[in-house]
């Protein structure tokens, strides 16, 4: 009896064993595909105009909305996008996308893949405000969007908000946070394949008074860069130059903030110290005395805090937002000739840039503290090949419109997923 017992214990164990040997085979042979999702271009509102600089004339386009599911080829480098949103194949070349009003303002940002959670520091929900929140959803089932509103008096609010497969919402600003000069807003998905976008313009009767895209900036962190602010000139009955910030959590930040510019690092008086109140959006004039028309900062913070800064150039404004650390992509430029601004404390970037001719050019740029370079008017599509660690970048564009700020960000990366594979051994065992 005990020998029939050991042999069956025997062969129980053979049989675990030797399926856990074919599982693991199974499981080591899985294949699996890299691809690049798809990135979403923003609307265009009405009497806009609006204009997408691609990587390729075989790039693939979707308008969101259409009742078609199929993408066509773009047969250009630089489109326009009449009104609707548009889905681009864009095969790991980052698309910008550059919105004006003609004589009034102009502004940019990057087409970027749906994310989970975005940051928007920017914007306003006055009696001047004429922006507005764009929820896209480009998938092909419902979204839902929590959408999360701070302001300058009143305590954070939040809405839950459904968008339909395939289509958008627009919101004004103003019906966010009535009355409220100052927002920042966080827009969360719950489900579906969501972006969001924020056009800030703002008018006076007839009268326009600029207007640009706010780029998401960086979720709550302690140690914030933004690279690339114009330097605001004095300009009659123009508002400051100003640094809004906000602590989303739940207890007072204590913030220093140092200036990074052609003329080296230094703190200004009276940014060494701020006592930034938890939930309350709060602006400070920021007017640095630096030789450069371009300089940067650096935010450290004692609790996770989110940044922006606000400057008049001319007749139009610009919101330059916080930005990681750049890492290699390549992003297209047809149509643009941005000033890169560089910062960190020992920047050396490589870099390859295609140009009309068919031609590579490389080049690298090197510095201490802030670099500069402007890409010439012939560019196609620019790489970052090799990043020194911790440099942070963003571009200024200028326009016969008005200026615009884009961040240095890759708007989609490489993914994997599980290729499924047919085995006869489930059928036949």
């Amino acid at each position: 009896m005990k020998a029939r017992r050991f042999f069956i214990v025997v062969l129980t164990l053979g049989a675990l064993i030797g399926a856990s040997n074919s599982l693991s085979g199974s499981i080591s042979r899985e294949q699996y595909s890299l691809s690049y999702p798809s990135v979403l271009c923003p609307p265009t509102l009405s009497a806009l105009s609006s204009q997408i600089s691609l990587g390729s004339r075989n790039t693939k386009i979707h308008r969101v909305g259409s009742t078609s599911a199929k993408f066509v080829k773009s047969r250009a480098l630089r489109i326009p996008i009449p009104s609707d949103p548009v889905l681009v194949d864009a095969q790991g070349i980052t698309p910008i996308v550059w919105q004006s009003r003609t004589g009034s303002w102009a502004g940019g940002t990057i087409c970027s893949d749906p994310a989970a959670s975005q940051w928007f520091v920017g914007g306003s929900a006055d009696i001047t405000s004429r922006g507005k929140l764009f929820l896209v959803n480009s998938g092909l089932s419902e979204s839902v969007a929590d959408v999360y509103i701070w302001s300058g008096s009143a305590p954070a609010t939040a809405k839950a908000i459904s968008i339909k497969a395939n289509s958008y919402q627009s919101l004004g600003l103003d019906s966010l946070a009535p009355g409220e000069s100052s927002i920042v807003v966080r827009v969360v998905s719950r489900s579906g394949r969501l972006n969001a976008f924020i056009v800030d313009e703002r008018g006076k009767g007839l009268r326009t008074l600029g207007g640009d895209l706010v780029s998401p900036g960086i979720a709550p962190s302690k140690q914030i860069y933004i690279p690339a602010i114009p330097l605001q000139q004095k300009i009659k009955n123009a508002p400051p130059q100003q640094l809004r910030l906000l602590a989303p959590g739940d207890v007072d930040a204590n913030v220093s903030v140092e200036i990074i510019s052609g003329d080296g690092r230094f703190t200004p008086v009276g940014f060494d110290d701020i006592i930034l109140k938890k939930g309350q959006v709060m602006n400070f004039p920021i007017s640095p005395a630096v030789n450069s028309s371009v300089y940067g900062i650096k935010i450290n913070s004692d609790e996770p805090i989110v940044a922006g800064v606000f400057a008049n150039v001319g007749k139009d404004f610009v919101w330059s937002s916080s930005v990681p650390a750049l890492t290699p992509f390549t992003i297209a430029l047809t149509g643009m000739s941005p000033l890169l601004v560089f910062v960190g404390k020992s920047i050396n970037v490589e870099i390859e840039l295609s140009v009309a001719s068919g031609k590579k050019l490389s080049k690298t740029i090197k510095g201490s503290d802030i670099a500069f370079w402007r890409v010439p008017g012939d560019a196609r599509n620019l790489t970052f090949l090799r990043i020194s660690g911790e440099t942070y970048a963003a571009a200024l564009q200028k326009s016969v419109n008005g200026f615009g700020s884009i961040p240095l960000v890759a708007g989609s990366v490489l993914s994997k997923s599980a290729i499924p594979s047919a085995n006869i051994r489930v059928l036949n065992p």
